[in-house]
């Protein structure tokens, strides 16, 4: 298991670990991608990763390094662990609104569930709930637009 893996078993995000923990959202991110060798981290920070994710410090320095090529997960569904509320209703009234639309009946109301969508990441990632990173996840799957 890598340390992703982990995250994910636990119900966290990369962003969410590193405000439990402490440790800097670079830092684990780059653990997470296998830039940062784990082992080669400090005791403290080896620490503040094993209690956040309530488990233990030979745990997390068993873990193997990521294997992508790219440095990034292949199922980014990690990064929908951990909405707040207001978001999470928000995406499943989008998701209500997409199944109506894309069978063909007739929705009035798909463009205020998509800006009410739109507006709650928004308002998310402006205060620091998500990252900019489940931002744009949550943009491109749910809203289907494409980053440029």
């Amino acid at each position: 298991m890598d340390m992703q893996a982990l995250i994910k078993q636990k119900g966290l995000t990369r962003y969410r670990l590193s405000k439990l923990s402490g440790v800097p959202k670079t830092t684990v991110a780059d653990i997470c991608a296998g830039r940062s060798d784990i082992a080669k981290c400090s005791a403290g920070t080896v620490q503040r990763l094993a209690w956040a994710l309530d488990c233990s410090m030979e745990d997390i320095m068993e873990l193997e390094p990521f294997p992508a090529a790219t440095g990034l997960p292949e199922d980014r569904a990690y990064l929908e662990c951990g909405l707040p509320s207001f978001l999470q209703a928000s995406l499943d009234k989008m998701k209500e609104a997409w199944q109506k639309t894309d069978n063909g009946e007739e929705y009035t109301l798909w463009d205020c569930d998509f800006c009410e969508l739109q507006s709650d990441i928004n308002n998310a990632e402006v205060n620091g709930i998500i990252s900019s990173e489940q931002a744009w996840y949550l943009r491109e799957k749910y809203l289907r637009i494409e980053r440029v």
